[in-house]
C-alpha cells in the first residue's frame, strides 16, 4: 500500500506537506515553465529544491535521474514524484494536475480557434507552425543525438532505427526499433560507470508497486484486443495514446513519431492539422505531452470536443506514472545493475533514430515547400540552438514572417 509521506531523511528538514500547498506551488510552475523538460527541470530545482527546499540537491538529482532511465514524460514524472514525496497520493495526483491543466487548455483552446479559421491568413498561420515544428525537431534531434549517441556503437543503433521506421512506418515498427535498440545495448553499451545511488523517500510500498507494474502491463497488452472485441472508438483512442506515453523514451519531442503513427496514419487528424498543433504547443507552458489534449479535440469521428481531448490527456500520461509508482520501490536495486543501464543506453539512442525519421517525414516534407520555408525553418531553428531564444519567441515570429510572406506573394 502507499503510506503517508515521511517526514525528514533525503528531503533535509523537509516536513510533510498538503496536497493544496502542492497544488498551489506547480500551479505557478504550469503557468510559467516555458521551455521543454530540460528547462521544466531547472524550474524544478529553483522552486522546489532552491527556495521551498522539500529535498537536498543529491536527492533531486537521483530523482530527476530515475525519470530519464524510465518511459514516460521526465518533467511530468518528476513534478508527479515531488507531489508524492511531500503529500502523498493526493499530493501526486495535485501536483500533475496543476503542472497539466494550464497547458491542455491552452492547447483545446487553439484547437477550437483552428476549426474556426479559414482564408490565407488561417492556411499562412498553420503553414508557420509548421515550419515551427521543423525548427524544434530539428533542434531535439541535434541535442538528443549530442547527448544520446556519443560513440560509434550507438550512432550505428540509431541509423538502423532511421531505416527500420523510414522503410515500414508504424506504431508497431517503432516499438520494434525500441526494443532492438534495447538489445544491441545490452551487447555493445556495457561498461560505462555507475553513478552511486541516493536514497528517496518515496511513501510506496513494493506490493503497491508490483501492482501498478501489473495494471500498466495488463493495460498495454489488453487495451488491443479490447478494441478488437468492442469495436469502440473510445478505447481505439484511448489505446493509441497509451501506447504512445508507454513508448516514449528520451524526452518529450519523441512522442511526435508515435503520436503522429497513431492519429494520422489511421485517418483521425489530418497531417498539416497534427503539425499545426504540435507548433503551438511550443508556445504554450507546461509538458509538451499535453499536446495529445489539442489532438483528442480535434479528430474525428467522436469521441472529440472536451471528452476526446480527456480521454487523450489521461491515456497519453497514464503509463508513465504507472511505471514511475512501480519503479521506485526497486529503484535502488535496478539503477545498479549494468544490464538495466546498457539496455536504456541501447534504447535512448534508437529512439534518436525514430525522431530523425520523423524529422523527415512527415515534418519536413510537408513544411518545407519552398526555398522562403526552406529559410524560415532555418532561421528558427538558428534561433534555438546558437541564440537559445524562447521557443514561444520563435513561435511567433516564424508565425508572423509566414503571414507576411503570404501577403507579400500572394
Amino acid at each position: 500500500m502507499i503510506h503517508p509521506a515521511p517526514k525528514g531523511n533525503a528531503a533535509e528538514g523537509a516536513a510533510q506537506g498538503s496536497a493544496g500547498e502542492v497544488f498551489f506551488t506547480f500551479l505557478k510552475l504550469g503557468l510559467t515553465a516555458f521551455g521543454g523538460p530540460i528547462a521544466h527541470l531547472g524550474y524544478f530545482r529553483d522552486e522546489i529544491v532552491l527556495r521551498r527546499k522539500w529535498l537536498n540537491e543529491a536527492a533531486y538529482a537521483d530523482l530527476v535521474a530515475l525519470c530519464q532511465f524510465l518511459p514516460g514524460p521526465a518533467s511530468s514524472q518528476v513534478g508527479f514524484a515531488l507531489g508524492l514525496m511531500r503529500a502523498g497520493p493526493l499530493g501526486a495526483l495535485a501536483a500533475w494536475a496543476a503542472f497539466t491543466l494550464p497547458s491542455a487548455a491552452a492547447l483545446v483552446l487553439f484547437a477550437y480557434g483552428a476549426q474556426s479559421l479559414g482564408g490565407p491568413i488561417a492556411l499562412a498561420l498553420v503553414h508557420g507552425l509548421k515550419l515551427v515544428a521543423v525548427a524544434i525537431v530539428a533542434q531535439a534531434v541535434v541535442g538528443m543525438a549530442m547527448t544520446l549517441t556519443p560513440d560509434a556503437q550507438r550512432a550505428g543503433i540509431a541509423v538502423g532505427a532511421t531505416l527500420i521506421v523510414s522503410l515500414a512506418a508504424g506504431g508497431l515498427t517503432q516499438v520494434a526499433a525500441i526494443t532492438m535498440g534495447a538489445i544491441l545495448g545490452l551487447v555493445v553499451c556495457r561498461g560505462a560507470p555507475q553513478a552511486p545511488v541516493q536514497p528517496l523517500p518515496f511513501p510506496v510500498s513494493r506490493r503497491a508497486g508490483a501492482a501498478a507494474l501489473l495494471v500498466f502491463g495488463v493495460l498495454l497488452l489488453g487495451l488491443p484486443f479490447l478494441v478488437i472485441a468492442t469495436d469502440s472508438h473510445g478505447w481505439a483512442l484511448f489505446e493509441a495514446f497509451y501506447r504512445s506515453g508507454a513508448m516514449v523514451f528520451g524526452g518529450g519531442h519523441v512522442v511526435l513519431p508515435l503520436l503522429q503513427a497513431g492519429v494520422v496514419g489511421p485517418g483521425w487528424v489530418g497531417e498539416d492539422v497534427f503539425l499545426a498543433g504540435y507548433g503551438a504547443a511550443q508556445a504554450v507552458p507546461g509538458p509538451l505531452f499535453t499536446f495529445s489534449a489539442y489532438l483528442g479535440f480535434i479528430g474525428a469521428p467522436a469521441p472529440n470536443g472536451l471528452g476526446g481531448a480527456f480521454i487523450a490527456l489521461i491515456g497519453v500520461f497514464l503509463p508513465g506514472l504507472l511505471i514511475l509508482v512501480g519503479v521506485v520501490p526497486f529503484w535502488g536495486g535496478v539503477r545498479t545493475r549494468p544490464a538495466a543501464q546498457a539496455a536504456l543506453r541501447g534504447a535512448n539512442a534508437a529512439v534518436v533514430g525514430i525522431l530523425a525519421a520523423a524529422l523527415y517525414d512527415p515534418v519536413w516534407e510537408s513544411a518545407v515547400l519552398s526555398p522562403i520555408d526552406l529559410t524560415l525553418a532555418a532561421a528558427g531553428f538558428v534561433l534555438l540552438v546558437p541564440f537559445r531564444t524562447p521557443p514561444w519567441l520563435v513561435v511567433l515570429s516564424l508565425v508572423a514572417s509566414s503571414m507576411a510572406v503570404s501577403l507579400v506573394v500572394g
